[in-house]
């Protein structure tokens, strides 16, 4: 079996994903693919001819996320005809489920050269939910229509389902607030220091205008006062009616964990932030990279994916990193930095108590807290964010993993070549 070596790894700065108040909101998200795409072709002086294919995830398909964002974003870069490209979800986890998938192509001896990684634009489909809810629709449910799923697998809201399990495991709102009080101090240190720099490409409007050139979302003031005066999010959600049968996103958990008592816990400031962005990869065969003179930066070692109970929504990122570890034929102490997504606080928190991780060794420059979660792109981030600090500190191995929607997780292991 062949190789699948990391090229590079490039992101655009993660805009604020709120109509009107973020400097991306107003590009199109296969412009934003696109500067990515030619960002990875132009300073690694690849022949675009050359591009095998591009996969790429995209969480929410519809509106001007709809119809192949990897094959319209390649002829938006100008790439030959010849590039083709395919889109794919796995709610969060569609980034690195992209790069896993890429990583399999090549060590297949499939293909030779590939960009992977993906884009969401948060902005754009808050815009659209709001239409949803101004046509007279009510938030919905994962898996929604389907009652008979339901029955067998009731699925609630993300947030809510954050607090559930901060409540079976005991988990406090000054735990998931410290956790996120160091989130924005380590984004700050790192964006202070320049450790982003080298995977930042800006991004420019069609006439050449820069549009934004650092990540917006950082909140690098924030204190322990700051969060501690915000109001939990979910809890007048949790009671919202979502069916005619007046079932309410804590009634779905109540079903399958009928003592449960849900304490709320999780606000905007332990929560991941709502940004846009993208994120890409360019990953190549050993042939490849022998034949042109390129020097690989690391290869994947790994790649698993599982899922876990959709009720709790949250919770597979543990059996993930334990089923890539097996894989990989390693050890907890063989992995000297992990990325694991805040997509909430007590995601991470859960995440360190199960498996006893070193603080010290995971999120260490911020996370989706501090900086933000382009759902579709965030995979394909955090790879490019452990791989610049593995290089920075001379380490050898990363392992990345986040939740999905559907009580999915996906896991890679890079390693330095």
């Amino acid at each position: 079996m062949s190789e699948a070596y990391i090229l590079d790894a490039v992101r655009t700065p993660r805009g604020i994903g709120k109509p009107g108040k973020g400097a991306l909101t107003h590009m199109h998200p296969q412009h934003l693919a696109a500067a990515v795409l030619k960002a990875l072709q132009e300073r690694n002086n690849i022949d675009a001819a050359d591009i095998d294919d591009v996969i790429w995830g995209t969480s929410a398909q519809k509106g001007k996320q709809g119809g192949d964002l990897a094959r319209m974003a390649a002829l938006d870069a100008d790439f030959p005809i010849q590039v083709s490209g395919v889109t794919m979800d796995r709610f969060c986890g569609s980034g690195l489920t992209a790069v896993g998938m890429a990583a399999g192509q090549l060590k297949a001896g499939f293909e030779d050269l590939l960009i992977a990684g993906g884009t969401e634009m948060m902005s754009l489909i808050t815009t659209i939910s709001q239409q949803e809810r101004e046509a007279g629709l009510k938030p919905l449910m994962m898996g929604t229509g389907n009652e008979r799923l339901h029955e067998k697998h009731p699925q609630s809201n993300q947030g809510v389902c954050a607090d559930a399990i901060a409540s079976l495991e005991g988990i406090t709102r000054e735990d998931v607030d410290a956790l996120a009080l160091e989130s924005q101090r380590r984004a700050a240190n790192a964006i202070e220091k320049g450790y982003f720099d080298r995977a930042l490409v800006p991004v420019y409007d069609a006439s050449g205008k820069l549009v934004l050139d650092k990540d917006e979302y950082p909140r690098p003031n924030t204190t322990a006062a700051d969060l501690a005066a915000l109001e939990p999010s979910f809890g007048k959600l949790a009671d919202f009616p979502i069916n005619a049968a007046g079932e309410t996103f804590r009634s779905l958990i109540n079903r399958r964990y009928p003592d449960l008592k849900i304490e709320h816990i999780h606000h905007a400031g332990n929560s991941s932030g709502v940004v846009d962005g993208a994120a890409g990869l360019l990953m190549a065969s050993p042939a490849y990279a022998d034949k042109h003179g390129l020097k690989p930066r690391a290869k994947v070692i790994a790649s698993a994916n599982i899922g876990d109970d959709p009720t709790l929504m949250l919770n597979a990122p543990v059996p993930a990193a334990k089923k890539v570890l097996a894989k990989a034929g390693l050890s907890i102490d063989d992995i000297d930095l992990w990325e694991v997504n805040e997509a909430f606080a007590v995601v991470v928190e859960k995440f360190i108590r199960d498996l006893n991780i070193d603080r010290d060794k995971i999120n260490v420059n911020g996370g989706a807290i501090a900086l933000g979660h382009p759902i579709g792109a965030t995979g394909a981030v955090l790879i490019g964010t452990v791989l610049d600090e593995l290089e920075r500190r001379d380490l050898r191995r990363g392992l990345i993993t986040m939740c999905a929607a559907g009580g999915m997780a996906p896991a890679i292991i890079i390693e330095r070549v």
